[in-house]
This record gives C-alpha cells, structure tokens and sequence, in this order.
C-alpha cells in the first residue's frame, strides 16, 4: 500500500505560493518604477523646453541691452563731433574700416568686434576743443595745435575707469591713436610696440579717412595721393605691419569708402595738400 507525504505537497504549495506573490510584487515594482521614470523624463522635458525658452528670452534681452548700450555710445559720439556734417558717415567708416584691418591682421574675432565698436569713440574727446578751433578753415597757431592735441587726453578721462569691456579699449584707442610708430606722435609720445596695437589701426584708419574726406580746411585728397602718403609714411608714422595690411587690401577699404557716403573725388592734377595736414604732421 502507497502511503503519500501531504505535509510536503503542502510545503511545496505554499513555496509556490509565495514565488508567485513575490513575482506579482516584483513585477508591481517594475511597472511603477517604469511610471516614475516615464513621468521623470516628462518633467525632464519639460523643463528643457522651459530652459530653452528661458535661454531664448534672456538672448533676446541682451540683445537689446546690448543694441541699447551701443546707441548710447553713437549717440555720445554724435555729440562730440555734431558740427562735421560728414560725422555719421565717418563713424560709420571708422567703425568698418577698423573692423576690417583687424580682422586681416588675425586678431581674434571678440577682439574684433571690441575695436568695431570702440573706433567711433576715438575722437570723443574733441566735445572739449572750441568750435573755434576745430572748425577753423586755415592753419592752426602753435598753440591751437597744442589746444587740439588734448583731445586725446580728454578722451581718455571721459572714458577712463568704466566696467564695459568695449569702453576700456576705446579708452585706450582714444588716447593712442596720435601716437607715431618714430615716437614723434602725441601726447606721450610712444613708439613702435608700446603703442596698443587697438591705437596702431585706428590711427592708420583714421588718417585715411580724413585724408579722402571733405574737412572745413581743406577738400578730400585723391586716393592716389592718400596712399601715396601712407607708403611713405610706412614705418615713420605707422606701423610697418599695419600699413602693408591696409594696403595689401586696399580694394576693401575703397568698397567701403564707397558704400558709406563718398565725398566727391578730387583728380590728381588739381589737388593741393593742406597746409593745415602738413603743420600738424599728419603728412
């Protein structure tokens, strides 16, 4: 006779039993551990969506504070040289040609931009000089020369100790941008290196324009004879570099003078060097 062992089938019941209570809870578990991470990654997109909104608005409002800071440094300029009625035209070029100079010398692109922004800035300093003086159609005395030449310092001071970035270099740029690769500029009288090079470029855009521009004293100069004057000022008013890069490149520089408000061309056979730009030792 067969006799059965009920208290193991039992016993094994129960273990089965208990398997499967502990599989339903395991997969219980899971499929709510799947829930919280699905509503996880949810909330994880959502808040991506709000930082890239956030992101997006936050551009957008430094964008116009910064849109905002440099019409206040336009207009700063404009009120410095308001009288010239070629001003905004000459920012504009300054600005351009600047940009562009620096650009070809491999200046990296923010600093660049700081010398696009700053370059309008460098004659801010002249809001000090008499009308007199800078509107005089003749040559200056000795020591209207010496009046004219503090535009330089001046600009330095209006500008001096400022947080912005684009305002330190314009400080620096305003009170260089005279100085002569001989040390015969002014007014400390720096040469080669130790003018900034920021200094270095606007001073060379800067007399191109003034030579090429209608001013009270005098007609705009040929571009001939404008880059004539800078070959043979290579190396004694400019920096030998510098002037090489402006005019290995002059054609740029001419589309620029000629998108931006050109004065008319004086031919070559009828012009006449300013005794004012002599005396003053830009040429």
């Amino acid at each position: 006779m067969e006799i059965y062992n009920f208290s193991s089938d039992h016993s094994n019941t129960n273990q089965l039993a208990k398997y499967a209570d502990d599989l339903a809870k395991a997969y219980k578990s899971a499929k709510q551990k799947q829930k919280d991470l699905e509503a996880a990654n949810q909330q994880l997109v959502k808040y991506a969506d709000d930082l890239n909104k956030t992101t997006f608005e936050l551009k957008v409002v430094f964008q116009e504070l910064e849109e905002s800071y440099l019409d206040t440094i336009h207009r700063l300029v404009l009120a410095a040289e308001y009288k010239d009625e070629d001003t905004g035209a000459h920012i504009v070029r300054m600005s351009r040609y600047s940009a562009l100079l620096a650009e070809k010398l491999g200046l990296p692109d923010k600093e660049v931009q700081n010398i696009r922004y700053a370059a309008p800035m460098h004659d801010v300093g002249k809001i000090g000089i008499p009308d007199s003086i800078l509107m005089k159609p003749g040559k200056l005395t000795d020591k209207e020369f010496e009046i004219v030449k503090t535009h330089t310092t001046i600009g330095a001071k209006i500008l001096a100790n400022s947080q912005a970035e684009i305002l330190q270099v314009a400080e620096q740029i305003a009170i260089s941008h005279h100085e002569k690769w001989n040390g015969k500029g002014y007014p400390r009288g720096l040469s080669g290196n130790e003018i900034p090079l920021g200094g270095r470029i606007i001073g060379m855009s800067d007399v191109f324009d003034a030579l090429t521009s209608k001013r009270p004293y005098k007609d705009p100069y040929p571009i001939e004879a404008a880059l004539d004057i800078i070959r043979k000022e290579r190396g004694q008013h400019f920096d030998p570099r510098v002037a090489d890069t402006f005019l290995d490149n002059i054609d740029e520089f001419l589309k620029i003078k000629e998108e931006v408000c050109v004065a008319d061309d004086v031919c070559l056979p009828e012009f006449i060097r300013s005794e004012r730009d002599q005396a003053e030792g830009e040429i």
